[in-house]
């Protein structure tokens, strides 16, 4: 059991939150979350934070953790995580780890600590409109001044990347290699046994994305905007929460509320094409793909067949 995790992972709406308090519940363990949105106070509903139904009595770890406006690295996401994963490992239970944060998951499973502040956003718009006003040539030059090597590699058309060479000078004072450098591990942290989850049919997905706006309408998430926005939360990182940032509009009574819906449901799709982007590259998840009709308890039942093969009882 040393350093086992076992990870839960797929699309936004795709039952990620029901299988894993499911198998938590059968193995009698606990839950980290691993979802950058859903460890700010207050947002709820927005961000499908699992109501205390949901959770079933499961103790679910990273959530609610922080402020909206805080700051908030993969870093510290790291440090919590590591934490509360090595005190369940120490007393005989394998942590379930779920969340459509594929960045947030992988961090955790390496646990590399020189990761930066993926979530400060500071950097990147200052250098987007140095790039706007001078072009990205005067980004390049940044860059070269303060990482002549990585700059010697990076194109300056290659804007995205320069960036991040700039991102992380600023954020952790290394050059590129150095970061690099200091944040590989020669083997991941955790033994992580990976299962994906998602329909097998596209449009079973997007059906469900939209079933869940509405009901995300339904219950409060244009009072939980305004809340948020009257409190001056919307702030920072939480600011680009799907969810809220799309509402803007009809709250500020500039777009009528339905499409504000439909923008809300498009962005909350290509949001879930961006997931799996991610989790595709990653061989070593086993997917469960599951038809229109399928019940939890068929997707319980081939996850628990996946992790006997695994020799997690």
């Amino acid at each position: 059991m040393e350093n086992r995790l076992i990870c839960i992972c797929g699309p936004t709406a795709s039952g990620k939150t029901a299988l894993s308090v499911a198998l938590a519940e059968q193995l009698d363990t606990e839950i980290i979350s691993a979802d950058s949105m859903q460890l700010y106070h207050g947002m709820d509903i927005g961000t499908a934070k699992p109501t205390a139904e949901e959770r079933r009595g499961i103790p679910h770890h990273l959530i609610d953790v922080c402020e909206p406006g805080e700051r908030f690295s993969v870093a510290r996401y790291v440090e919590l995580a590591d934490v509360a994963a090595q005190q369940l490992l120490a007393s005989g239970h394998i942590p379930v780890v779920v969340g459509g944060t594929g960045l947030y998951m992988d961090a955790l499973i390496e646990c590399s600590v020189f990761t930066g502040d993926e979530t400060d956003l500071a950097v990147r718009i200052k250098y987007q409109q140095l790039a706007e006003k001078q072009g990205n040539a005067a980004v390049h030059a940044a860059l070269r001044q303060v990482d002549p090597e990585a700059a010697g590699r990076l194109h300056p058309n290659n804007l995205k990347r320069v960036i991040r060479a700039l991102e992380v000078f600023e954020q952790t004072g290394l050059t590129l290699d150095e970061f690099n450098r200091r944040n590989k591990r020669i083997a991941p942290k955790y033994d992580a046994v990976k299962i994906g989850v998602c329909p097998v049919e596209r449009e079973v997905l997007y059906e469900r994305i939209d079933r869940r706006v509405e009901q995300m309408l339904e219950d409060g998430l244009l009072q939980e905007t305004q809340r948020l926005l009257d409190a001056g939360k919307l702030i920072g990182t939480a600011a680009q929460a799907i969810g809220y940032k799309e509402l803007l509009g009809y709250l500020q009574g500039q777009e009528p509320l339905d499409a504000c819906v439909k923008l809300l449901k498009q962005r909350s799709r290509n949001y879930a094409k961006r997931q799996l982007t991610w989790l595709k590259r990653d061989d070593k998840i086993h997917w469960i793909y599951y038809n229109k009709h399928e019940e939890l308890e068929t997707l319980r039942q081939k996850a628990t067949d996946y992790l006997v093969e695994c020799g997690v009882q």
